[in-house]
């Protein structure tokens, strides 16, 4: 509901909403890369030269890199700003992707998901952070109700994208 003396088309409500999408698309592009990487195993181990037991290790090191990054999230966000935080966790997961599509051996994609991880371990505590303080208390609930759909149907779509891009294209565009 909008506030008293304001409407859904007020500035500051479509600001608010904006940056939800914003917040939102970062998030869930953590999730669609972590599980769309599951279905390319295969590939990733036949085109690399290496066993499917070797390439698991383009999910676990993204998995560890993120819960260690995780824990520091909120002490970073005190240091940095919240915003700033974002921004660089955003373009370290963005370059990191990049170069894990460069990737031409094992040992460099796992090196460049650990990046991944990193830049990616702070962002869906950072998303709520910023979506809880950018929404009035009355309207925090729509926000999350929002940000949490996002982040419930980007596990379930990011299998089939990944599956399509994999076996239609490459592996390395996912």
């Amino acid at each position: 509901m909008p506030s008293a003396g304001s409407s859904s088309t007020d500035p500051e409500t479509v600001g608010r909403w904006l940056i939800a999408i914003a917040v939102m698309a970062s998030a869930v592009m953590e999730l669609v890369d972590t599980a769309a990487v599951n279905v390319s195993l295969p590939y990733i181990a036949g085109n690399l030269s290496s066993s499917v037991n070797e390439a698991t290790w383009v999910l676990t090191s993204v998995l560890v890199a993120n819960a260690v990054v995780l824990p520091t999230t909120g002490w970073l966000a005190n240091y940095m700003g919240r915003k700033r935080l974002l921004m660089l966790a955003v373009t370290i997961f963005t370059v990191a992707s990049v170069l894990c599509g460069m990737a031409s051996s094992l040992p460099l994609l796992v090196f460049f998901r650990v990046l991944q991880g990193v830049g990616g371990g702070s962002l869906q505590p950072t998303t709520r952070a910023i979506l809880l303080e950018t929404f009035p208390r009355e309207e925090r609930g729509k926000a999350m109700a929002f940000w949490g759909v996002g982040i419930v149907v980007a596990p379930i779509l990011a299998p089939v994208l990944g599956g399509w891009l994999t076996t239609d294209y490459s592996w390395r565009l996912v």
